[in-house]
C-alpha cells in the first residue's frame, strides 16, 4: 500500500516542497484544525505537523497506522511526546539540526524587534501618529546603550541575541544550565544574578517540565524595578498570572511576548494577557511569528521533508 502523508503545515513559502515525495507517498494537505486532525489522522502513515493544532493523545490513540510525526520546528509542545513514544511513533523535529539552525536567525531578530517595540513604545507611538497625534514626549522611551541585557539560555538563539546586545552597546550577561564557553563580551552568571542585574531579560530556553513556570512571582520579584521581559521561547516558561501582577503594579516596565499559554484555544481574544494588552501600554504581543519568515520557513520545511524521506528510506532498507 502506498504511504499517505497528512500535511497541515503552511507550505506557501515553498509550494512544491512535497514533489520530492511523489514516488514514495501521497500527500494530502488540509487546513490546520483540531477536529479534522482527530477525525482524519487514522487514515495516514505520517503527519506533517502544524503548530496551530495539537497532536494529542486522543488523536494518536485513534491512529493505529501512524508511524511518524514530522514538525518543521525546534519546539514540540504541540505534540504529545509521551503518547507518541508509547505507540512507537517516531517524532522528527529540527531541535538538534544545528547546521541548519545556525542559518535561521528569524526568532532572534524578532526578539530584538519586540525589545525595541517595548522600550521605545513603538506600537502606541505608531497608533498615535496614525491619528495625527504628534506629541513626542508622550511616548518617551528608554535607551539600550549602557543597559544590561540578560540572556536566559545561551544556546543558538541566545548567542544571536547576545551579539545584538553587544552591537547596541549593552553589557551582556548569560545563564545556561550547561557549562558553555561564552563569546567575547558575554559574561556567564547564575540565575539569581541574571535576574537582579538585567535591565532586559530575554528568554531562550526549551520548555521542559523542570522549567515550566520558571519566571514566576519569586523570579519577577528579584528583577530590577522597571526591567523588561522578552519571551520568544514558550509561553509556559512564564507564570502568566505573576507576569500580569508585575505589569499592573509597575514592578516590570514592560514585556514583549511572541508566545503565550493556550495558543491553540479557540477564543484568544479573551486570554488574560491579550485582554490586558488591549488596555495597557506596557505589553506587546505577537502571534508566535518568531520563525515565520519566507526564508526561515522555506529552509525549515525543506529540511523536514528531507528528514522524512531519509526516515522512510531507512525504514525500508534491507
Amino acid at each position: 500500500m502506498r504511504l499517505r502523508v497528512l500535511n497541515m503545515a503552511d507550505t506557501t513559502s515553498c509550494p512544491d516542497v512535497f514533489r520530492a515525495m511523489e514516488d514514495v507517498a501521497e500527500v494530502v494537505s488540509l487546513p490546520p484544525d483540531q477536529d479534522t486532525l482527530r477525525r482524519r489522522l487514522k487514515e495516514f502513515d505520517v503527519y506533517f505537523a502544524s503548530l496551530h493544532v495539537r497532536a494529542d493523545r486522543e488523536a494518536l490513540e485513534q491512529s493505529p497506522r501512524l508511524r511518524a510525526i514530522v514538525t518543521p520546528s525546534t519546539g514540540t509542545d504541540h505534540i504529545d511526546l509521551a503518547a507518541a513514544a508509547e505507540r512507537g511513533i517516531e517524532v522528527l523535529s529540527l531541535k538538534d539540526d544545528l547546521e541548519l539552525l545556525e542559518k535561521i536567525t528569524a526568532t532572534a531578530e524578532l526578539a530584538w524587534g519586540l525589545l525595541l517595540a517595548t522600550v521605545r513604545r513603538l506600537p502606541w507611538a505608531f497608533a498615535a501618529a496614525r491619528r495625527g497625534h504628534w506629541a513626542r514626549d508622550s511616548y518617551r522611551g528608554r535607551q539600550l546603550s549602557g543597559k544590561t541585557l540578560g540572556v536566559l539560555g545561551y544556546g543558538r538563539l541566545g548567542r544571536m541575541v547576545a551579539r545584538y546586545g553587544g552591537a547596541f552597546g549593552m553589557r551582556v550577561l548569560a545563564c545556561d544550565v550547561r557549562d558553555v564557553t561564552p563569546e567575547d563580551g558575554v559574561t556567564m552568571t547564575d540565575f539569581d544574578t541574571l535576574l537582579r542585574e538585567s535591565d532586559v531579560l530575554s528568554v531562550h530556553v526549551h520548555l521542559t517540565e523542570g522549567n515550566r513556570g520558571l519566571i514566576g512571582a519569586e523570579a519577577l520579584s528579584k528583577m530590577k524595578p522597571g526591567a523588561v521581559l522578552i519571551n520568544t521561547s514558550r509561553g509556559a516558561i512564564v507564570d502568566e498570572a505573576a507576569l500580569l501582577d508585575a505589569l499592573r503594579c509597575g514592578r516590570l516596565g514592560g514585556a514583549g511576548l511572541d508566545v503565550i499559554c493556550g495558543e491553540w484555544d479557540a477564543n484568544l481574544a479573551e486570554h488574560p494577557l491579550v485582554r490586558y494588552a488591549n488596555e495597557h501600554e506596557n505589553l506587546v504581543i505577537t502571534p508566535h511569528v518568531g520563525g515565520v519568515t519566507f526564508e526561515s520557513q522555506r529552509m525549515a520545511i525543506e529540511h523536514a521533508v528531507r528528514k522524512l524521506l531519509k526516515f522512510l528510506e531507512e525504514e525500508h532498507a534491507p
